[in-house]
């Protein structure tokens, strides 16, 4: 996906290019100051579509990729991620969403929460992530 970086004073708003954004009016993430929120992040490949299949564990491994690569954008990493939200269309299969999550975050576990939730914005979603960061300076 093609990536946006759009600077407005302190605010900076990456766009992924997911074809969602320009429909809802949102951006893929946002830094004001230290702080960065990722919008919730779906397992979406370079062309739009959905990856992973019926595999959760994949497509969870897809969303925290999408979230890594929009933290970078606006100057921070999985390091400095504090609280990801996780909602799921099924929580039988939390267990596959939970090891992708662990996988990446390993030493420095943030704040989470994971929901059911009825359906998302495709059929073929199983797993959105959201996460915060906040980047300190050392």
């Amino acid at each position: 996906m093609v990536q946006h970086v759009i600077r407005a004073g302190s605010r900076v708003s990456i766009r992924s290019g997911a074809p969602w954004e320009p429909l809802v009016g949102y951006a893929r993430a946002v830094r004001v100051g230290s702080f960065v929120a990722v919008s919730g992040t779906a397992a979406v490949g370079p062309d739009g579509t959905v990856t992973g299949g019926s595999d959760a564990y994949r497509q969870a491994q897809r969303c925290i990729e999408v979230i890594r690569d929009a933290l970078e954008k606006a100057g921070a990493g999985l390091e400095h991620v504090v609280r990801t939200r996780i909602f799921v269309t099924d929580i039988d299969q939390w267990e596959d969403i939970a090891r992708a999550h662990r996988e990446a975050f390993g030493a420095v576990p943030p704040a989470t929460s994971m929901v059911e939730v009825t359906r998302l914005i495709d059929p073929a979603m199983l797993v959105e992530i959201e996460a915060d960061a906040i980047v300190v300076a050392e």
